[in-house]
This record gives C-alpha cells, structure tokens and sequence, in this order.
C-alpha cells in the first residue's frame, strides 16, 4: 500500500513514481474513450445545427454552444478537482459530456430546437473533461518531464478522436434503423465513449494524483531543504512556496492557448460547411475533419520532446507560424480539391497542438499543486469561451464575406501570440533555471 505521506526524499520519489506510471496508464484509457466522444460535435454538429435551423449563417451556433457549455465545464471541474482531487473531477465531467449527447439525440429525433440548444451545452462538458485530463498526467511528473506527460494525455486521445469521423456513415446508418435522423448517430457514439470515460476515471485513478501531489509537497516542505531536495518540491519552478501571484509564463501560457484555440475552432468549424458547397459527401468531411484531429493529437510525444528539450516559448512561436500556413493554405486552395483542404485542416490541427502543449506547460511551471486546479480551470474557461466566439463568429464571417476571408483572418489573427511570449521573459520557467536554484540550495544546505 503506498504511504500518503512518506517522509524522506527518496521514499517520496519512488511513491511519485510509481503513482505517475499508473495515473498516465489510467488517463489514456479514459482519453482513448473520451476522443470518440468529442469527435460527433466536431464532425456533424454545424451540419446538424444547418439542418435543424435551416440557416448556413447558424450554422456555427452548435460549436459555439458546446464550447460554451465548455467553458462553464471547465470552471466546474477545475472547483471539484480543487475540493475532491481530479478523479471526481474527471469522472464526473465526462458524465454530464454523456448526458449532453443523449439530449443531442432526443432533440434531432423530435426536431427540438430548444432541446437542441441546452443538449449541446451539456454536451460540452465532454470537451472540457478530455482537455482537463492532460493536467492529471502533470501532478506528479518530474519538470523536465511535464511536456511529455501533456503530451501522452493528449496522443492518447488520437485513437478514439480519428475513429469516430470515420464512422459517421456507418453510425448514421444505425441512427436510422432506430429511427433516428442519421446525423445524430455519432452522438450516439459519444454518449457511450464519454460514460465510458468517466466510469474508468472514477473506478481506476486511485490514488488521486492531485491529492497526492499535494501530500508530498507538504511533506517536503516540514523537511528542512537539504542534499536531496527536487526543484519540484522545493518550489523552485517560476513560483516559490510562498508566492501567490501567477507568473508571465501564466499569463503566456493562457494567451497562447485561447489564440491557438479560436483560430482552430473558427476554421474547424465552418470546414464541413465550405465542404458541403464544393459538393463533398459526409465520408469526404469525416476523412477530412479525422486526418485535422489526427494531427490536432498525434504529434504530441514530439512536440512535448521539443517543449522540454528546446522550451516552451520557441515552441508556442511555431505555432503561429503553422497556423499562418493554414490560413494560407485554405484561402487560396480551391474548395473541389481534397487533398488541398486535408492539408489545410491538417496544418490547422498541427498549430493547435504545439500551442496547447506550449501553452500547458507554462502553466503548468508557473502554478504549485494547491492552487493548479483552479487556475487551470480558470484558464479553460477562458480558452473555451475563447472558442465559442470563434464558433460564432465563423458563420457570420463566411455569410457575410467567405471561406478564405476566415481562413486567412485566423492565420494573420495567430501570429499576434508572438508578441505575447514577451510575457513569459520573466521568472523563466525553465528545467535549467530549477537546477540551478537546487544547487544553491545544496550548498547552503552543506554550510
């Protein structure tokens, strides 16, 4: 049984250690389940809003209301993980995602657009829970090694995230043996993958990485710093035990995130639309829509190699760079050529994924366990409704311009997150720094 507290260095890394191995075993089980869950919004959601309100410039308004809905998710399980530890948290964030997709079904079934709106909302909360869940894998990881464990939280997500566009077809096919109107059969799927998520979640994450985070950064601190003092637990990253207010690289961290998030969220969102004119069938839009979360995912054990290895910020700049080349690629590719707009979406996906992890990390340095929860939920929600009003504004844009003029607009928009890594240039939040104050340590500690 493993102790709660263990009251020297060494006990308190093997009890890290071996916790970690098991928390990142737990968390991409659950996010294997919880990709295919977020997969129907992303995939069908604007075409199924297009339907049910019969207006292109609408058509938004779905992505818009889950992200939403996300954002009020994300406060909720960054309070709950606060109080409860992330396997409450979690668990009970995928379940109300599950609840959602079951009330997407009713409403499309009986054509409810009041149904529709509050469903999508619900449904939201699945979104949240699966990008809360890379914080999870970072209670307990060492600094040097937080970029890698956001990102095998984040690949984990890939299987379940590219299956279910490519499933569209064969769900919306069983949708309609049920009776059921064929966009709503990847809701279906989502309704189980999210329930599914958070029963692993709230069964398999003991102990609570958080929880225990938190007990061993306590037990650390009544031990005087010595020879075998970590930078982790002696609060030598960006924030000292004491300090209270966030650092440069918090505020670095969130901005790329919320940039990355609405440039990825106003193309992501009116693709199937653009798609859907240039006379592209529904299994053309879930390959497409597959291979952009596909590389939203997959690239994450590199792109966490190069945010521990070269850093964050070098990392958060390419990511407006790719997001650029998105943005070009899209607007000046013509909508009949496939191959054209995968790798527009696929750019697209690519960008997100280094500032997400970039992002994350800066964050992640520049908080202490106690208060990680909810300044991380706080940021989400910040990242989510960031997201919501890219999906709101997507639609008007293309109604009242076009594909291109969004496309481009959102590229142009992601490199304004250079400028802001301006911010992070303060209490750098860096491996080599961490080490550096632990050796100052150790030889006052030999004094």
């Amino acid at each position: 049984m493993i102790e709660p507290a263990p009251s020297t260095y060494r006990d308190r890394s093997r009890v890290r250690e071996d916790a970690q191995r098991r928390t990142l075993r737990v968390v991409v089980l659950a996010q294997v389940l919880g990709g295919a869950g977020l997969a129907a919004g992303v995939t069908v959601g604007a075409l199924l809003a297009q339907d049910m309100l019969g207006s292109e410039d609408l058509a938004g308004v779905s992505t818009a209301l889950f992200t939403l809905g996300s954002a009020l998710a994300a406060y909720g399980v960054g309070r709950v993980s606060a109080r409860s530890g992330r396997r409450i948290g979690l668990g009970v964030g995928f379940l109300a995602g599950a609840l959602g997709a079951l009330g997407v079904v009713v409403a499309a079934a009986t054509g409810s657009v009041l149904l529709l709106f509050p469903a999508l909302l619900v449904y939201g909360a699945g979104t949240a829970t699966n990008l809360q869940a890379r914080y999870a894998g970072t209670d307990l990881a060492a600094p040097q090694d937080r970029g890698r464990a956001i990102s095998l939280a984040l690949v984990s997500t890939t299987l379940g995230a590219v299956a279910g566009p490519n499933l569209v077809e064969p769900l919306g096919g069983l949708a309609e043996t049920f009776g059921l109107p064929a966009l709503s059969g990847p809701f279906l799927l989502a309704a189980v993958a999210y329930a599914a998520a958070g029963t692993v979640l709230v069964t398999l994450l003991r102990p609570d990485p958080l929880l225990l985070a938190r007990r061993l950064a306590v037990a650390a601190a009544d031990e005087q710093p010595g020879p075998e003092v970590d930078g982790d637990e002696a609060g030598v990253g960006t924030r000292g035990r004491a300090g209270r207010r966030l650092t440069g690289g918090a505020y670095a961290g969130a901005t790329v995130m919320v940039i990355t998030q609405v440039a990825m969220v106003a193309v992501m969102t009116m693709t199937p639309v653009h798609m859907r004119h240039h006379d592209h069938d529904l299994g053309q839009v879930g390959l497409v829509i597959g291979l952009h979360i596909a590389a939203m995912y997959l690239p994450s054990p590199l792109t966490g190699y190069l945010v521990d290895r070269l850093g964050r910020t070098p990392v958060a700049a390419a990511a407006g760079v790719v997001l650029l080349a998105s943005g070009l690629v899209a607007a000046l590719s013509p909508g009949e050529s496939l191959p054209l707009v995968v790798l527009a979406l696929a750019l697209l996906g690519l960008g997100w994924n280094l500032g997400l992890i970039a992002g994350t990390a800066l964050v992640v340095d520049s908080t202490t366990p106690a208060e990680r929860p909810r300044v991380q939920g706080s940021i989400d929600v910040l990242v989510a409704l960031s997201g919501a009003t890219g999906g709101i504004l997507s639609g008007m844009v293309v109604g009242a311009s076009s594909y291109a003029a969004l496309a481009l607009g959102c590229g142009v928009l992601a490199l304004l997150l250079i400028p802001t890594l301006r911010l992070a240039a303060g209490p750098r939040p860096s491996v080599p720094g961490a080490r550096r104050r632990v050796e100052r340590l150790r030889a006052e500690g030999r004094r």
